[in-house]
């Protein structure tokens, strides 16, 4: 269906190339997986095959044989008409985040019907609109004659993805190529989003082309893959081979980083353990006002009932989809967002009634991770300003001297460079400034530290770093972690308890082993069913061959 021969992509006024002679060919029917880390190429060869790349590059080099219907041609020879005929109606694409991808000014409707009138011009406009429904009935987007009139910023996360899936196959193309189409998805909607794609792939006879850094995913739904390493292919095979029996170093260690290969964690002494944290019935409630007086009308239940307690030294993991209420939960034990009710206690100390002097002072033990360090690391200062800082607000240090000291000796403990402290945050890649932040919230010296999806959005082996340094810390420190996520695999690698949540609501509560073992709500073990391991799978065809 696809023939790749010697791809090299270059940037105007470069001689090292960014993808350099990678070939490759997909059968038609076939899931073929790209897989690699964030800046290894996946997305520049997908995007060479559509002919879409930036102007600042040069015109790729090589062969992109398409076969199928009619002649076979090469796209890296047609000009940009013939392209514009073949996008979208024999080759399809879905990006990896759709709200940057769907036009916000256009319905649902008028998007996909766009793609109908400009290859299927035959069709008469009845027929149009009533294909474009049809692809959304298709895709088992809920209520999709309403979702029809609907704008992109009405939708859910996994519901945008369905529209832009439902584009990319209502021309019924030969190829889709399907650029991290559940990179920022729950685990349960990646889950649908994958079987989805299969079954219009079987059903369709349709080839795709996967890109993607989860092997997990790879291991679940690939016939065969292909590993791609600073621009080249290192590894490919069917996905029982590569997967189980890997040749390439990097594809071992790709493997190695998964949480579910990662060594065990240094042991945490639980004699003693001290009560940090007990929360009780903790809500937060945000009104929805309405009318010329902005009064409420009614309350979205954020938080509801929550009641939990921590020790020190251990992690508490706080699991469910987007929208359970996990990260609202984590700023309201920090008071960053007002509980409507329930306690807090510290130490047997009521948080809600201290006032604003006893909070701040209270903050040095009660630290905070966020999810995305680039927006939360201030841009225009060093790292040394950025860790100093909050130790001269807490009093910590005689001089700056001896606070520049203290942050290099943190600085060390997650792993960075003393020469970290002279640079911006725009310098580093995003797994360093993860560890900055950790930094920042360990300058301080706390108690307890609530990570709020701090591995999200970070490569395996970056993650795998992050979680081994959080467990050495653990360790050394007896220092309590509240985190805030929804990979499963990190939950069963790092946590000792977990928390489920959805709606708000507490669904499940106990240790770790025991409810990935033993879950008791249907909730949970849906959660758990969803989650891709390579344990459990060994691709289509391997098992054939």
């Amino acid at each position: 269906m696809l023939d790749v021969k010697d791809l090299t992509i270059r940037l105007t006024h470069q001689a090292e190339p960014l993808v350099q002679g990678v070939s490759f060919s997909i059968a038609r029917g076939e899931m073929f997986c790209l897989v690699g880390e964030s800046g290894s190429g996946k997305s520049l060869t997908a995007l060479a095959v559509m002919g879409i790349l930036d102007r600042g590059f040069e015109a790729p080099t090589g062969e992109v044989w398409l076969q199928g219907r009619g002649t076979p041609q090469n796209l890296l020879t047609l000009d940009e008409p013939a392209l514009a005929g073949i996008r979208g109606d024999r080759i399809g694409m879905i990006f990896q985040e759709p709200m940057t991808s769907l036009n916000p000014v256009f319905t649902v409707g008028e998007q996909i019907m766009e793609v109908l009138r400009l290859h299927r011009p035959e069709l008469e406009a009845k027929e149009v609109a009533a294909r474009a429904l049809e692809a959304l009935v298709e895709v088992q987007l809920p209520s999709p004659a309403q979702r029809f009139h609907d704008f992109p910023h009405k939708l859910s996360g996994g519901q945008r993805q369905r529209v832009m899936i439902a584009m990319a196959l209502v021309a019924e193309p030969e190829l889709l190529i399907a650029d991290e189409p559940t990179t920022a998805l729950d685990v349960t909607i990646q889950a649908e989003i994958l079987r989805l794609i299969d079954r219009l792939r079987e059903k369709n006879g349709m080839s795709v082309l996967l890109i993607t850094h989860d092997f997990g995913v790879v291991a679940q739904v690939g016939d065969r893959v292909a590993v791609m390493h600073r621009g080249k292919l290192v590894e490919q095979g069917s996905t029982g081979v590569v997967v189980h029996t890997p040749q390439h170093a990097y594809t071992r260690q790709l493997i190695r980083a998964l949480p579910e290969n990662l060594p065990p964690l240094p042991p945490v002494p639980v004699h003693d353990q001290v009560k940090l944290l007990e929360v009780d019935r903790l809500q937060v409630h945000f009104p929805v006002l309405k009318g010329l007086l902005r009064r409420p009308v009614d309350f979205i239940r954020a938080v509801e009932d929550v009641s939990f307690d921590l020790a020190a030294g251990e992690v508490l993991a706080v699991v469910g989809e987007s929208g359970c209420g996990k990260t609202t939960l984590g700023r309201a034990l920090l008071r960053l967002i007002e509980p409507t009710g329930g306690s807090v206690r510290y130490h047997g100390q009521a948080m809600e009634t201290l006032g604003r002097k006893e909070l701040r002072r209270l903050r040095r033990r009660l630290q905070v991770v966020f999810q995305d360090p680039a927006s939360s690391l201030n841009p225009r200062l060093t790292v040394q300003t950025t860790l100093t800082e909050p130790m001269a607000a807490h009093g910590i240090g005689a001089d700056d001297e001896e606070r520049i000291a203290l942050a290099r000796a943190v600085l060390e403990q997650v792993a960075m460079p003393a020469d970290t402290l002279w640079r911006y945050p725009h310098e580093f890649s995003g797994g360093q400034r993860q560890r900055i932040g950790i930094a920042r919230a360990l300058v301080l010296d706390p108690d307890v530290i609530i990570c709020d999806e701090v591995t999200s959005a970070l490569d395996v082996s970056v993650q795998a770093e992050i979680l081994q340094i959080l467990g050495r810390l653990r360790a050394e420190r007896q220092l309590a972690l509240i985190f805030i996520t929804h990979n499963m695999g990190v939950v069963e690698y790092l946590s000792d308890r977990m928390l489920v949540m959805k709606a708000g609501r507490m669904e499940e509560l106990g240790r770790t082993r025991d409810v990935i073992a033993r879950p008791q709500a249907d909730y949970t073990r849906r959660l758990l069913d969803a989650v891709p391991r390579v344990s459990d799978h060994v691709g289509r065809h391997a098992a054939a061959n």
